[in-house]
């Protein structure tokens, strides 16, 4: 999303910060958190990160205090104000391999 379509379609410019859809259910929010906790990434703004906000379309945000990632934001939903459902995104997803081993999943 945001920056990374930008990069996507060749932009110059992109945001600073890493946005995340998810579908929220416990699966997923247990490995999210699971990385979030590597990153050591705090939650700067409410509403707090629990699946009940991010289903009602909140968006949770996070500041990263790892030393690798410092200082990096990053934007976790559910939902979004005119965009398909996350399971409709998901079927028009494009694969992009990075330096042929790391594999990203991104839906535009």
């Amino acid at each position: 999303m945001g920056g990374q379509a930008c990069v996507f379609y060749g932009a110059a410019e992109f945001k600073r910060d890493t946005d995340l859809a998810i579908l929220a259910n416990s699966e997923n929010l247990a490995k999210l958190n699971k990385a979030l906790k590597h990153l050591q990434a705090g939650v700067i703004a409410v509403p707090p990160f629990e699946a009940r906000y991010l289903r009602k379309g909140h968006a949770v945000h996070f500041r990263c205090h790892h030393a690798e990632a410092l200082g990096m934001r990053v934007d976790v939903m559910t939902k979004m104000r005119g965009v398909d459902s996350f399971p409709k995104l998901w079927t028009r997803r494009t694969t992009v391999s990075v330096h042929d081993s790391t594999t990203i999943k991104v839906a535009l």
